[in-house]
């Protein structure tokens, strides 16, 4: 050994030089594959597998080893100049710094998939947090870098970053609002993972699948994907769907329009027949019976006909329409049941259906809304009711056509 440092120490400078850094190279080399090649790849096995976000944490901070060798041995190389060594050790050290600011970010990176992994994740996200967390500790390890490549104190850059406020403000606008906005979200519980949204100025309407803290991806019904930005779900309206799925029923609003022309009384024989329904039949009865008592005290035997109360076919109808939901299996009467008249225009008279199914699911709901709709469009008839629509060509050819 001491043979081999006196026939170094007989070469020139330059060799000396060359040696050195030789030495130095081949010791970071080797402690660097030591801890990747060898110690990392046997404690892989001990490590999470469902992700390799740990193993980069981990590549990370063992890098730091063979880049402390550097900056520490830089010095044991002969015939360097003090402002080569300077260089190398600081850059080195800057490196560290790089390094240990990038094992905390991957670390970060790694709690979110360990967090997102819980049930409780999509009521709760933390992805936001965590970017504003991965933000200030890329800011700081820069700001010792730089320190580091100027070989000066840290306090002296702090201290001159409140002559760029105003600027770092306006550069880190979006970050903020997106950090408030974030924050808003989370703590009011306005927005999960998996929550139906339509937000129509940002043509979004579907499941969201993600909420970062600048963004919040929506995916279509139509597999679009929507960027949202998040402060925007503060700023602007949206209707969130979450309430109607976890009440297990979904609202059915609509109308059927009839015909003015076909609204009338019901004689006594219509009456008798409409009772051959069997959800009908107990409010014809009870209705029957409230007529005949209210017409045998008000009305005296010589009173025109016109004077005494009738039921009407579209009364009936509405009956028979809130009967039928109330016997319908997959609508809960639990929730708002109407069955309602509308403002009547030039287009008819709407009577609306106001109601709830059983279900939440997509496919289910418009099945049996329409299964509903189909029944009453095809029962109406029965009840000397038309409904109305525009005059079509085919309605000018029977008019023609009886000419």
């Amino acid at each position: 050994m001491q043979e081999f440092l006196d026939t170094i120490a007989s070469q020139a400078p330059w060799i000396q030089t060359l040696i050195g850094i030789g030495l130095l190279a081949l010791a970071a080399f080797v402690v660097n594959f030591v801890l990747k090649r060898v110690i990392l790849a046997v404690a892989a096995r001990y490590i999470d597998q469902n992700t390799d976000t740990d193993d980069k944490a981990a590549a990370w901070l063992a890098t730091v080893v063979p880049l402390l060798i550097v900056s520490r041995g830089i010095e044991f190389v002969p015939n360097l100049s003090e402002g080569v060594q300077t260089f190398v050790a600081h850059t080195a050290q800057a490196l560290i710094v790089v390094s240990v600011a990038m094992a905390i970010v991957k670390a970060l990176t790694y709690l979110n998939e360990v967090y997102e992994r819980l049930p409780s994740s999509n009521n709760r996200p933390i992805k936001g947090f965590l970017q504003v967390g991965k933000i200030l500790v890329l800011c700081g390890a820069a700001i010792i870098v730089i320190s580091i490549l100027i070989d000066e104190s840290p306090l002296l850059l702090l201290s001159g970053l409140g002559a760029i406020t105003a600027v770092l403000l306006l550069v880190f606008k979006d970050t903020i609002l997106s950090l408030v906005a974030s924050v808003q979200l989370t703590t009011n519980d306005m927005l999960r993972v998996g929550d139906w949204i339509t937000m129509p100025s940002m043509n979004a309407d579907g499941d969201v699948i993600d909420i970062s803290l600048h963004t919040v991806k929506v995916q279509n019904f139509d597999k679009t994907i929507v960027t949202v930005p998040t402060h925007r779900l503060v700023s602007d309206s949206y209707a969130n769907w979450r309430g109607m799925a976890e009440s297990g029923g979904r609202r059915i609003k609509r109308s059927v329009t009839l015909d003015h022309n076909k609204i009338r009384f019901l004689s006594d024989e219509e009456v008798e027949d409409l009772k051959k329904f069997k959800i009908l039949e107990p409010y014809l009865t009870a209705k029957c019976e409230e007529i005949a008592r209210w017409n045998a005290q008000e009305i005296m035997g010589d009173d025109a006909p016109v004077n005494a109360r009738r039921l009407t076919n579209l009364g009936t109808f509405r009956a028979y329409v809130l009967a039928y939901l109330k016997w319908h299996p997959r609508i809960d009467d639990n929730f708002t049941l109407l069955v309602r008249q509308l403002p009547s225009g030039t287009d008819g008279l709407p009577i609306e259906i106001y109601c709830f199914t059983n279900t939440t699911i997509w496919h289910e709901y418009e099945g049996i809304q329409a299964d509903i709709f189909d029944h009453l469009l095809a029962i109406i008839p029965e009840f000397g009711l038309r409904t109305f629509q525009q005059p079509a060509g085919l309605d000018f050819a029977n008019g023609l056509s009886g000419l």
